[in-house]
C-alpha cells in the first residue's frame, strides 16, 4: 500500500536532525513549503525531489517510490541525483591536499595561501550552522598543520 510522501520527507528530515526551516533554507523553499509538502497539502515539484533525494543522500525514484507521488511526475525524474554540497567537496579535496603537505612539508605554506581564502568564502556563503562549523574546524586544522 502506497506511503505518504509527506510522511517520509518528515520521518528522513527529524532523521537528520533539520528542522523545517534548516531544510527549507537548504532548498532555497520557504518553511511553510516544506510543512505543507510533510502535511499532503503540495506536492513537490521534480526539482524539489531531485534536490531532497540528494540531501538525504538516495536517489529520486527511491524516495518516491510506493508513495502518492503523481506517476507523470515520477517518470520525469532523472535516475540519479547529486548527493554531495560543495562544502563537502571542498572539505574532501582540503584533505586530500593535507596528506599530501603531510608527506611533503615545503607544500604547507603554499596550502595554507591557497585554502584560507577558499574556506573563508565557503563559510561566508553556508547557510548551515552545522557546515560553517565543519569548515572552522578545517581552518583550524589547516592552521595546525601550517606549523
Amino acid at each position: 500500500m502506497p506511503d505518504s510522501l509527506g510522511r517520509r520527507l518528515a520521518h528522513l528530515r527529524v532523521q537528520h536532525g533539520w528542522t523545517q526551516q534548516a531544510l527549507a533554507d537548504r532548498l532555497a523553499l520557504s518553511r511553510v513549503a516544506i510543512s505543507h509538502f510533510e502535511m499532503g497539502q503540495a506536492v513537490p515539484s521534480e526539482r524539489t525531489i531531485i534536490l531532497l533525494a540528494g540531501l538525504f543522500r538516495c536517489e529520486p525514484h527511491e524516495l518516491v517510490s510506493d508513495t502518492f507521488y503523481p506517476i507523470g511526475k515520477a517518470l520525469r525524474l532523472p535516475p540519479i541525483a547529486p548527493r554531495y554540497t560543495e562544502v563537502e567537496l571542498q572539505l574532501a579535496l582540503l584533505e586530500r591536499d593535507l596528506s599530501w603537505a603531510a608527506r611533503t612539508p615545503a607544500l604547507r605554506p603554499q596550502l595554507r595561501t591557497e585554502w584560507l581564502p577558499r574556506l573563508a568564502l565557503l563559510h561566508d556563503s553556508s547557510a548551515d550552522e552545522r557546515e560553517r562549523a565543519t569548515i572552522l574546524a578545517a581552518i583550524a586544522t589547516l592552521n595546525s598543520a601550517g606549523r
